[in-house]
């Protein structure tokens, strides 16, 4: 098998100077915010986070910046940053924070918004959208479901571990915006479509499908090829839930869909294994969700799923539970 060097130190990035362009103001700073606000950077474009309190931004200045890590470099962004509490305007805000803390996060930063401003919700699952919309009434919602793969190694640095896309969508009739060629100028892979809501129920079904399967058999996405038939009962019984809510365009194939997506791969097997650093990542066909391994130690990848697994699980079994 091809062996892989640990990357070198971080370098500052050479990006180009920002242009005039509207300012893209990310907040959050985990997997997802941090990869989207480096690759938006790299592509010279003006990028400002926004974080939790003083306390979050005194150790962001003294990280230096974002550190992205991929197969091939690891590079240091050195973007502006601001507390919750700044007075900056608002015309575009990437809301990259946990589902539950959307809301709360949101209305705070709602004095701030400029009229007309733009939300492009980066949370997957249901729920946290319609009440993060609520409290911006005069700003228009994208909404997102990604299933790029990324996990953090420590604070402010993030490894890039698994191609994927993102889907964007406006749930009122409206026009794709035009800063998603931006986004292609960044290298993130994306579609627009008109029917997000669907593609947020599938994606749940399929959270819902894999994530307490993998915590209750102490497993990574591949393992559940090893239950194929508890995986297949679950999705026909999400499926015939999605139809009997009238989501039956989310309800098709689902099983179909979690094999061919990529989210379970049939043979269980690893594909590429790559040292990052001190971690072992273990990239299957299951890229939406990395495993990790720590000096080989299987069980610290089966508790890490287990203590951080059950929050999503439990948010999105809510939204079942309401249905």
């Amino acid at each position: 098998p091809p062996r892989y060097s640990p990357p070198v130190a971080a370098k500052p990035c050479a990006c180009p100077r920002p242009n005039k362009a509207v300012t893209w103001h990310v907040l959050g700073a985990g997997s997802l915010g941090s990869l989207w606000a480096t690759r938006l950077a790299r592509a010279g474009l003006p990028v400002r986070l926004i974080l939790r309190n003083s306390a979050r931004l005194a150790a962001y200045h003294q990280a230096g910046g974002l550190t992205l890590v991929e197969p091939q470099q690891t590079s240091l962004y050195p973007l502006s940053a601001e507390s919750l509490d700044a007075h900056t305007p608002i015309q575009r805000l990437l809301v990259a924070c946990k589902a539950y803390d959307a809301e709360e996060a949101v209305a705070r930063l709602a004095p701030r918004l400029n009229p007309g401003a733009e939300l492009i919700l980066l949370q997957n699952g249901l729920g946290s959208q319609d009440a993060v919309a609520a409290r911006v009434p005069r700003a228009r919602c994208i909404l997102a479901s990604s299933t790029e793969g990324a996990f953090r190694n420590e604070d402010f640095s993030v490894t890039f571990a698994g191609q994927g896309s993102t889907w964007l969508g406006d749930p009122l009739p409206a026009n794709p915006p035009l800063w998603l060629e931006q986004l292609t100028t960044a290298g993130i892979p994306h579609q627009w479509t008109d029917e997000i809501n669907t593609k947020l129920w599938r994606k749940l079904a399929l959270n819902c499908a894999i994530n307490p399967l993998t915590v209750l058999h102490d497993c990574r996405n591949g393992g559940l090829s090893q239950q194929a038939d508890e995986v297949a009962a679950l999705c026909t019984e999400l499926g015939e839930l999605l139809h009997n809510c009238g989501h039956s365009h989310a309800a098709r194939d689902l099983h179909r869909g979690l094999v061919q997506g990529g989210f379970i791969a049939q043979d269980g097997g690893v594909t590429l294994v790559r040292l990052v650093g001190r971690q072992h990542v273990v990239v299957g066909r299951d890229h939406a969700n990395v495993g990790r391994l720590f000096d080989g130690d299987l069980e610290l990848v089966g508790t890490g799923q287990r203590r951080i697994g059950m929050g999503q699980i439990g948010a999105a079994h809510a939204v079942l539970r309401r249905l």
